[in-house]
């Protein structure tokens, strides 16, 4: 199930998604629409699930699907809450040291586990490694994968970013393993330096330059660089691909060592003596007709940080060169002249293409730069009130499209962002949807109360909402554990509706109270405190019950509600039944005395029939007067007859 869209890129868009089935949370790759009618663009695409599929390795995003739905391409592949390598860059200009050898450790050792399937990257950069909010270090985006024996060429196009190509893929359209480690060696150098290498206003400047110039060391320009990370990045940048580490796992080796605080002593025959930049009998040397060649491709090249194609490759340097010619003459002398005669020819040639070019290269910058088809970039206005955004934007003489977008921190009304993103390049006139902050969704609150604690939080969290803490913890009679109440951050009974993400504090049962009436009071008290309860003797009392026992509980004295673990409790105690002194009725008429015994609360008696107790007079009692028994006893009245 599709959640939002996280990333845009050239080929494709990423989506967060749920995996219903395994109940996990993926992200799903889909191509765009107007590439998925391009055969090679969708053979492109599922080259990559295949290629990534092939691997498993902790520096290497996992690719669990690929597919199609409605005509559209996809790919499932692991959801990895992240940055990119080329925000850190942005955020911190150049790494440290020990940055960067962490970083490259865990990239080469991804890396080695695709040489070692046979899988060449080819589009090694910042933009293709991913830092994890957990601290994991992936490579990613083999989307220009491909499978080699020995070399790998493109055929007809030549893929990659122009800032990281190898010179091989410059002059011949060449890729093996030797490429990766070139495109790691100049993004290894743009870490510790926070700059590129090769550098220019054309495409067709940086791509001769890696073919003619040697990498500088990167401590000319950074105080992290030490000399053995000089010679590490100039021997994995060398021209030749013979000097250059034959794969990954063999510059992996070289770099732990280095970090380790072990130099290693590079193999000879792969790193260049000193006077690096000395041409050998291997430089490739381009001619003016493969510069030409060069130059008719410039305009298939865009901008150094994005994904080139270059239609026709460039063929062999080395076979360009010019070859003599069998007619060619053979004195000196001659020799010398038609020499001379040809490289007038070829300066005048060489003059005429370099003045058409230059005249073609500033009607193509006016127009582009200064004319109708000059683009403009799309600005930053996330968190400005939209009126400001509006502006910012028409400012760049685009359109604006105002649409509603949900946020989780933007306030309501202010702008979260645009569609295109922010930085991407429009033609002048072209509309802009601008979003404005409707605040967090507003999602269905699930029933939690009866349920367990465990099956709350997983109710929460799968209704998109955050499970805070337990705020109380009471007693009462559901069963231990289980949900009383749901609230919100202000302590109120959540409603139906609550924001995305919003967080979610429960109220659990922490069982019922013990029953301890009719317990003596050593055990009840016992009882309460192994709940977490105190019994507190001043809460405490006692009274007369003709039921109970003397000493044991009547009732459970409370003094909070509703009551939790830690409060104090109080217990009342049974004296037994009250007892009643009885009176002295001695000398009474007999009817009187035994009025006297029923007003005190005894059942007096007699064996006087009742015509005759006029003229008798009470004697005694049984029990005797003075003794202490419960009301209602029974009283027996001794007395005796006056005639």
């Amino acid at each position: 199930m599709i959640r939002s869209r996280i990333a845009r890129g050239g080929m494709a868009m990423v989506y967060l998604a749920n995996d219903l089935r395994l109940e996990r949370r993926v992200a799903v790759k889909v191509m765009h629409q107007h590439l998925a009618e391009d055969e090679n663009f969708t053979r492109r695409f599922e080259q990559e699930a295949r290629s990534a599929a092939r691997l498993s390795h902790p520096n290497l995003v996992n690719v669990f699907d690929q597919g199609q739905d409605a005509g559209r391409t996809y790919l499932v592949m692991e959801y990895l809450p992240s940055i990119t390598l080329r925000d850190l860059l942005k955020q911190q200009t150049h790494l440290t040291a020990e940055q960067t050898m962490e970083i490259g450790e865990a990239v080469l050792s991804g890396l080695a586990a695709a040489h070692r399937e046979d899988i060449v990257h080819r589009d090694i950069k910042p933009e293709n490694v991913m830092l994890a909010d957990d601290g994991r270090i992936k490579l990613g985006d083999f989307g220009l994968a491909r499978a080699v024996s020995a070399n790998t060429t493109t055929g007809q196009a030549l893929l990659g970013t122009i800032a990281y190509l190898s010179p091989e893929l410059v002059t011949r359209g060449v890729a093996d393993a030797r490429s990766d480690l070139y495109a790691f060696g100049i993004m290894f150098y743009e870490m510790l330096t926070g700059t590129q290498p090769f550098t220019g206003e054309q495409p067709m400047q940086i791509a001769y330059q890696h073919a003619h110039s040697e990498v500088p060391a990167p401590s000319l320009v950074s105080a992290e660089a030490s000399p053995e990370l000089d010679e590490f990045v100039r021997w994995t940048t060398q021209r030749e691909p013979e000097a250059r580490p034959a794969h990954a796992d063999e510059a992996l080796e070289h770099l732990a060592a280095i970090r380790a605080g072990q130099a290693p002593h590079m193999n000879a025959t792969r790193v260049m003596p000193a006077a690096m930049g000395a041409p050998t009998s291997a430089t490739t040397v381009l001619d003016e007709a493969q510069r030409q060649t060069l130059d008719t491709h410039a305009s298939a090249l865009g901008a150094t940080g994005g994904t080139t194609v270059l239609d026709g490759v460039i063929g062999d340097a080395a076979s360009a060169l010019p070859l003599a010619s069998d007619n060619e003459p053979q004195n000196p002398i001659d020799r010398v002249a038609d020499t001379a005669r040809r490289r007038t020819k070829r300066g005048r040639v060489l003059a005429l293409v370099l003045v058409v070019l230059v005249l073609l290269a500033g009607g193509v910058g006016w127009w582009f730069g200064q004319g109708p088809g000059s683009q403009v970039a799309v600005p930053d206005v996330a968190g400005s009130d939209l009126a400001s955004a509006q502006a910012a934007i028409e400012a760049q003489d685009l359109r604006v499209d105002v649409i509603e977008c949900a946020h989780l921190t933007i306030p309501v009304g202010d702008a979260t962002g645009t569609e295109p993103k922010a930085g991407e390049r429009l033609d002048r006139g072209s509309t802009v949807q601008l979003c404005q902050s409707t605040g967090p969704e507003m999602k269905a609150v699930p029933t939690l109360v009866g349920l367990s604690r465990e099956d709350a939080e997983a109710q929460i969290s799968a209704a998109g909402f955050t499970f805070g803490s337990v705020a109380d913890t009471r007693f009462a009679d559901a069963e231990a554990g289980t949900v009383l109440a749901a609230l919100d951050t202000e302590g109120e009974a959540l409603e139906a509706q609550y924001p995305e993400q919003g967080r979610i504090d429960l109220v659990v049962s922490a069982g019922s109270l013990p029953d301890v009436i009719g317990l003596d009071a050593a055990q009840a008290t016992a009882a309460l405190t192994d709940l977490g309860l105190v019994v507190d003797a001043g809460l405490g009392s006692e009274a007369h019950s003709s039921d109970a026992p003397k000493g044991s509980v009547l009732d459970l004295i409370l003094s909070t509600d509703p009551v939790r673990p830690g409060d104090a409790v109080g217990l009342q105690v049974s004296l037994g039944p009250e007892l009643f002194e009885i009176p002295d009725i001695a000398g009474m008429g007999l009817q009187e005395a035994m009025d006297a015994l029923s007003a005190a609360g005894f059942a007096p008696s007699t064996l006087v029939p009742e015509p005759l107790r006029s003229l008798a007079k009470a004697t005694a009692t049984d029990p005797a007067a003075g003794e202490r028994v419960e009301a209602g006893t029974e009283i027996r009245v001794k007395s005796t007859i006056s005639l």
